[in-house]
């Protein structure tokens, strides 16, 4: 069965009648098909969006009406937790409690929405002292039009709820373009969006390629906001095409996060953090605490905890109890790693653990948790996001070397510090250039806190108020309230 568009409150074939085979990465079968939506199928979604926005009642509605249907479905998705949440396992890959997690943090992040939607309704608007008497100024808030969402496949619906949650949420009008790697959770938002009663044309969903859907959305003058989440590469040809339309524009992009473990931290809590930051989602999550940085006396001892418990990890397909890393996404993920694996191996760096396909799967894009040592400061892996279960380890000595270390990076999304020396961690976390720091603990995430980052890992900030502020516009009113003439031109 091919799945369909959903455009304007239905469900629509694309006029390309073209498909696109969905694969489970853990038997590389096709089990699903996707329809491939063309610039035509684009342009119906964003004039859909155009008219629920202009004509419709989505952004004349009150915060509190809006929170309503949020809420519904945020309940929507609790209902159908399992089902998502399996769905996910077979789309992408990743183990079912974490994408249980995922499903859960999706309904919460459309009732955290809900709950600004509300505030906007008490939200008075904010009076300007001027320092002429005869005008009064005032200034509010209203939304910024129709956005376009194109997420990427680690995270598929929670992904799609970090934009479509606020920007609904604002009273804003959408047209969503999942990675075509995995979309079916995010077509499920349809079904509950319609169910909630969300009136049609406020959210649209296409499936398809980059370089036909996605670009085309990038393109379409209908679209006032674009918010991407993906590569670096991808993220400046977005910037570049939004550029000749000043289109207004959020990134989230690449990391290559540091994580400094200094000799006064405990052991075991490093090392749990250290395989959580990085074997996480089979390390695909653009936070990623990739690049170690240990304090040199502690530095044996560590390597040697984490080497035993990176061997123990089950591996194995996210439907089997236990299991805590599973299969890569897809066959162009699985080859990027083993060839970064390899680049690694060439350019002189020593694999202590993993770095091949484990033993017994002969089906599957799976790989060894993997770290490396000994590698180069400039070297390839220790600099470029790999996006999979490799962590790279390297020893300091000093904490301005850590600090210097750290920050050495053309990205700056996260970064994390252990120590059990508090003002060390305050230190260090105000020294490091990254968006998001985490302090004696690696990538645990909330909706109501900022996300994003500094130099190349993006613009603008997601989740918690500063992701709603970027779905609204601010507008001054400035009124003359005298009876006296102006007196410039009519004397």
């Amino acid at each position: 069965m091919t799945t369909k568009l959903y455009i304007n409150g239905q469900w629509v074939e694309s006029t390309s009648k073209q498909i696109i085979d969905v694969i489970n990465p853990a038997t590389e079968e096709v089990f699903e098909t996707l329809a491939a939506a063309n610039a035509s199928d684009v342009d119906a979604a964003v004039k859909a969006a155009r008219e629920a926005f202009d004509n419709g009642p989505w952004p004349k509605m009150s915060g509190a009406e809006r929170a309503v249907i949020l809420r519904k479905m945020a309940t929507g998705i609790t209902k159908r937790l399992v089902e998502l949440s399996n769905l996910e396992v077979k789309d992408n890959g990743k183990p079912y409690p974490e994408a249980q997690w995922d499903i859960e943090d999706t309904a919460g992040t459309f009732e955290f929405y809900a709950g600004l939607a509300e505030q906007l309704d008490t939200e008075p608007e904010e009076v300007i002292d001027l320092p002429e008497p005869r005008f009064s100024s005032t200034v509010s808030r209203e939304p910024i039009g129709v956005a376009g969402a194109i997420i990427p496949w680690n995270f598929p619906m929670l992904m799609a709820a970090w934009k479509v949650a606020p920007a609904l949420a604002a009273g804003c009008c959408m047209v969503l373009k999942p990675s075509e790697v995995t979309s079916l959770t995010c077509l499920a938002l349809g079904d509950i969006a319609n169910e909630a009663g969300l009136p049609k044309g406020v959210l649209n969903i296409i499936t398809g390629l980059g370089k036909d859907a996605g670009q085309a959305l990038t393109e379409h003058p209908g679209v006032d906001k674009l918010a991407f989440t993906g590569s670096v590469p991808t993220g400046a040809h977005i910037m570049q095409v939004a550029a000749k339309q000043i289109k207004n524009i959020s990134l989230e992009l690449g990391g290559k996060s540091p994580l400094v473990v200094f000799e006064d931290s405990d052991i075991e809590k490093a090392v749990e953090w250290i395989m959580f930051g990085v074997f996480w989602n089979q390390g695909q999550v653009c936070s990623s605490t990739s690049r170690v940085l240990v304090q040199e006396s502690l530095y044996p001892a560590l390597m040697a905890r984490l080497i035993e418990e990176t061997k123990k990890i089950k591996i194995g397909a996210g439907d089997q109890d236990g299991v805590l890393l599973g299969p890569l996404v897809n066959k162009d993920q699985f080859e990027k790693v083993k060839q970064a694996i390899k680049r690694g191996i060439d350019d002189g760096a020593t694999l202590a653990v993993g770095g091949g396909v484990p033993a017994g799967f002969d089906k599957g894009y799976y790989l060894e948790p993997t770290i490396f040592t000994d590698m180069p400061q400039d070297s390839w892996i220790w600099q470029e996001e790999i996006f999979g279960p490799v962590v790279c380890v390297k020893s300091f000595k000093t904490e301005q070397e850590a600090i210097e270390m750290a920050n050495d990076s053309r990205f700056g999304l996260a970064a994390a510090v252990m120590s059990q020396d508090e003002d060390r961690c305050t230190r260090v976390a105000k020294a490091f250039r990254a968006g998001i720091v985490w302090v004696n603990c690696s990538q645990p995430t909330f909706c109501e806190a900022p996300w994003g980052g500094y130099k190349q890992s993006g613009i603008g900030r997601e989740l918690g108020k500063w992701g709603f502020n970027n779905y609204l516009e601010t507008k001054q009113i400035t009124r003359f309230n005298s009876d006296e003439p102006w007196g410039w031109y009519i004397k």
